[in-house]
């Protein structure tokens, strides 16, 4: 570090300040342009991420089928609808005769259990053993649970016997709805549930049966020649209607109308959210392409561009699928359908005309929108493919670029450092050199004074 001169009362070490901040005016520069590729590939991160959404969303409508959207509707709230888009139109009655659930039963009022062996039956007769570690009623509860062998069990008060002893009753209750899952429950081995010497807990003395497993049935044409009864072991029946699940969740005496139709309404929100998407990406790219017209602190006029104004990777991306939303589907454009360009460079919905060609023709209204939703997610995703997309490959550009720039920044510290040094010893040297002319300079003086005195004084 450079010490203020000593001897020439300069101030050395601003100086070596002002020189050195010319002499970082190119790492300044590069400073500055790392600055400049951060906040780009920032914005062409946040850029990537969107259009990666919007081909994620473009892919889901890109086929035909995906958009043979119906909804599906009861005349009952106890009976609920649901279709996938395998449904077709139609309509049927049903009446609903009983719910499907699942078996529950309690044992009979004990202290401790009999045994710390069991054996469930299950309706098909599968046995499954279960083994407590005790015959503590908590143990035999834990046994039986950790088994998961398809019923639950639990622990509940009741009451007290002739000696006072609190008494407990098992509660077991069947995880699944259905006729099928039906079961018994043994105390006893497997051995003995063959040998009929093991006792069912639920039908025992004292136990009984809350609730037993049954499908839920309903009824097809009630009343008519036509009648058809059809079961399931959950409250949800499959496919009465072709692609149409019903759940139903109260008994009925009177037909509940289940009807299908085709959703419109679905077709065309799908429609009217890939424009918006569409619209929002572009909105994104213009507002980050603006010129903006300021002052500066003096008061003069300055122009500056956004972060993507200029740049043609952006706009070949914004052109690319500004062309696969607008261009054509087998020489019909897409305005037929209520979709179309507009002058200031972004879409327009018009859900009216989307609706009109979907009373007219639903098949070619479905294939122009899946046309265009496939057009849009490959665009999409070639524009920001994590491997080679076109926004990918700037990206990577950029962030080589700011490392090649901070190398060379950290070259540049060095030089700098360099630098300070030589000019601070340069600056001592001048002190040195200063001081010494200084001596000399008072010698000399001293000299021509010695000399004056001896001529006077002869």
């Amino acid at each position: 570090m450079a010490v203020d001169g000593l001897i020439s009362g300069l101030d050395t070490t601003s100086l070596i300040n002002q020189l050195m901040t010319l002499e970082a005016g190119p790492q300044t520069l590069l400073k500055a342009k790392v600055t400049t590729s951060n906040t780009l590939t920032t914005a062409l991160q946040a850029l990537n991420t969107s259009v990666a959404s919007l081909a994620t969303l473009a892919a889901k409508s890109a086929t035909a089928d995906s958009l043979n959207i119906y909804a599906a509707k009861s005349s009952s709230s106890t009976v609920t609808t649901s279709a996938a888009s395998t449904a077709t139109s139609g309509s049927l009655d049903i009446v609903v005769d009983q719910l499907a659930q699942s078996q529950s039963g309690v044992t009979a009022a004990m202290t401790v259990a009999s045994t710390t062996d069991y054996t469930l039956v299950a309706n098909d007769g599968t046995q499954t053993s279960i083994t407590a570690a005790s015959t503590s009623l908590d143990d035999v509860v834990a046994a039986i649970n950790d088994a998961d062998a398809g019923i639950t069990a639990t622990k509940i008060a009741s009451g007290t016997n002739a000696a006072g002893e609190t008494q407990y009753r098992l509660q077991i209750v069947g995880d699944e709805t259905g006729a099928e899952s039906a079961f018994e429950l043994h105390a006893g081995t497997g051995a003995m549930v063959d040998g009929g010497t093991s006792t069912n807990l639920l039908t025992d003395t004292g136990a009984a049966v809350i609730r037993t497993a049954q499908d839920a049935s309903v009824t097809l044409w009630k009343g008519t020649s036509a009648e058809q009864a059809i079961t399931s072991s959950t409250n949800t029946f499959e496919d009465l209607l072709p692609g149409v699940a019903v759940t139903v969740s109260a008994v009925s005496n009177d037909p509940v109308t289940v009807s299908v139709s085709r959703d419109d309404a679905a077709v065309s929100k799908i429609a009217s959210g890939l424009v918006d998407s569409l619209n929002t990406l572009f909105a994104l790219i213009s507002t980050k392409s603006a010129v903006v017209n300021s002052t500066d602190s003096s008061g003069a006029a300055v122009v500056s561009g956004g972060v993507f104004s200029g740049d043609s990777t952006v706009r070949d991306v914004k052109q690319l699928i500004m062309n696969a939303a607008s261009y054509p589907v087998d020489g019909r454009s897409p305005s037929e359908i209520g979709i179309s360009i507009t002058k200031t460079g972004t879409l327009e919905y018009d859900a009216d005309k989307f609706a009109a060609a979907m009373a007219e023709d639903p098949e070619f209204v479905k294939s122009v929108l899946a046309e265009i939703s496939s057009r849009v997610a490959d665009a999409a995703t070639s524009s920001s493919d994590k491997y080679d997309g076109l926004i990918t490959a700037r990206i990577t550009g950029q962030e080589s670029l700011v490392k090649d720039l901070g190398t060379q920044i950290d070259n540049w510290d060095l030089r700098l450092t360099s630098r300070r040094s030589s000019l601070e010893r340069t600056y001592a040297s001048l002190e040195v050199q200063l001081s010494n002319m200084n001596a000399q300079s008072a010698w000399l003086t001293a000299q021509v004074e010695s000399l004056n005195a001896s001529k006077s004084n002869n």
